[in-house]
């Protein structure tokens, strides 16, 4: 049985922010599926809470590009900047080369980190609090994701929640992944659609 909105746990951002910085999950509402996240320090955390395999990356979210970027640890590769004209705030992940303690927190042994901007102003709201957060689906690894605060707050009892509730409704499906990575191990990079979300891409030039 689903909690009712009033016996669920939620905080304004200045509250999350706290218990962010005591290395716990949140909660709180995209413009395509709810997100679970933390500080980026304690991202493994997030794994374990989702029984979710090591090999598959965690999102990067801010409220700002110069942050996400900055993150990289290392100069975007061409191009990078129209998609993020065209692509955020929204549906859109970037999956960039990276470097440094994000990169090795949220995708170990990888050599990228994936990067978005919301198009929620509840959670441009938390991000410009917390600054950049380590983000996920809210579900257990292979299960459908949670599309509302009472389907996370059934399956992640005692789970902070980002207030108001009830949120607003996202758009239910996953944000579209492009990346810049190697075609046939030819050495060559060039942008590619790793999964087709929400966001179209019709104006993707390769």
């Amino acid at each position: 049985m689903e909690h009712s909105i009033n016996e669920m746990a939620s905080y304004p951002s200045e509250a999350l922010l706290e218990i962010l910085e005591a290395g716990k999950p949140v909660a709180f509402p995209t413009d395509t599926l709810p997100a679970l996240a933390i500080k980026p320090q304690y991202a493994q955390r997030l794994w374990q809470r989702k029984q979710r395999p090591a090999h598959k990356p965690l999102i990067l979210m801010a409220a700002e590009v110069d942050q996400l970027i900055a993150a990289l640890m290392i100069p975007p590769p061409p191009g990078w900047q129209a998609l993020v004209d065209k692509g955020w705030p929204g549906a859109l992940t970037l999956v960039l080369p990276a470097a440094g303690p994000v990169q090795e927190g949220l995708n170990p042994g990888g050599s990228s980190l994936g990067l978005r901007i919301p198009a929620c102003p509840m959670a441009l709201q938390l991000l410009r609090c917390t600054g950049p957060l380590a983000t996920t689906s809210a579900n257990y690894s292979g299960e459908p994701a949670c599309t509302s605060p009472e389907q996370i707050s059934r399956l992640f009892p005692n789970l902070a929640l980002l207030a108001p509730l009830p949120w607003p409704s996202g758009s239910g499906k996953a944000s579209t992944v492009v990346a810049w990575r190697a075609e046939n191990g030819a050495g060559v990079c060039s942008w590619n659609v790793v999964r087709q979300g929400s966001l179209q891409l019709n104006w993707l030039e390769k």
